[in-house]
């Protein structure tokens, strides 16, 4: 018996170590060398505060600034923790009669906008977490932003532009609107 468990004690050991202690070690050192910004949470930072990430989106509903698309997470919008879609297929009832709520709640904070919405504001993304819209949604919404603070649209359609980060290496994805970038450029207009 002592033969068979000497060497199972050694390489749960030998294991132990190599998977979880040189491995996390080496992947982190790795990250922080090479990725550190993602590494760390992406996270944005204004005036020594933090108030938010690249990579998690943040829900606004104030008619002052841009809107993202929904979130699919629980209890609450942008829960990382809780990151995924909502899992509901085209022709399902619930998913068709959230979208027209959310047309119905787009039509009412801005009355008389008949431009026809985009779907990325009206459906969720995979993750729920999504920071991104894309330039369609953002010029959706510049009458109602330009409405609400007061400001021409040409001036938010230019800073939409300025916001506006194309597709990856070029040809990977589609152009795409940082939502909580291009609403802090807002707030540091007034």
């Amino acid at each position: 018996m002592k033969e068979h468990l000497r060497p199972a004690l050694t390489m749960l050991l030998l294991m132990t170590v190599l998977t979880g202690v040189v491995y996390p070690l080496t992947v982190t050192g790795l990250a922080q060398l090479f990725f550190q910004e993602q590494a760390n949470g992406s996270v944005i930072v204004r005036e020594d505060k933090v108030i938010g990430s690249n990579l998690i989106g943040q829900y606004f509903d104030k008619p002052e600034y841009f809107w993202t698309r929904p979130s699919a997470t629980t209890p609450f919008p942008y829960n990382a923790a809780a990151s995924g879609g909502s899992n509901l297929g085209p022709a399902n009832p619930v998913l068709i009669e959230a979208v027209k709520a959310r047309v119905i709640a787009l039509r009412a904070a801005d009355p008389g906008n008949d431009v026809a919405i985009p779907v990325d504001l009206v459906t969720s993304s995979g993750s729920g977490l999504d920071p991104h819209i894309s330039p369609a949604a953002a010029f959706y919404q510049l009458r109602r932003v330009a409405r609400a603070r007061g400001i021409e649209e040409s001036v938010l359609r230019d800073l939409v532009a300025q916001h506006t980060q194309g597709r990856q290496l070029g040809v990977l994805g589609e152009p795409r609107v940082h939502v909580l970038l291009l609403n802090l450029a807002l707030d540091e207009r007034r």
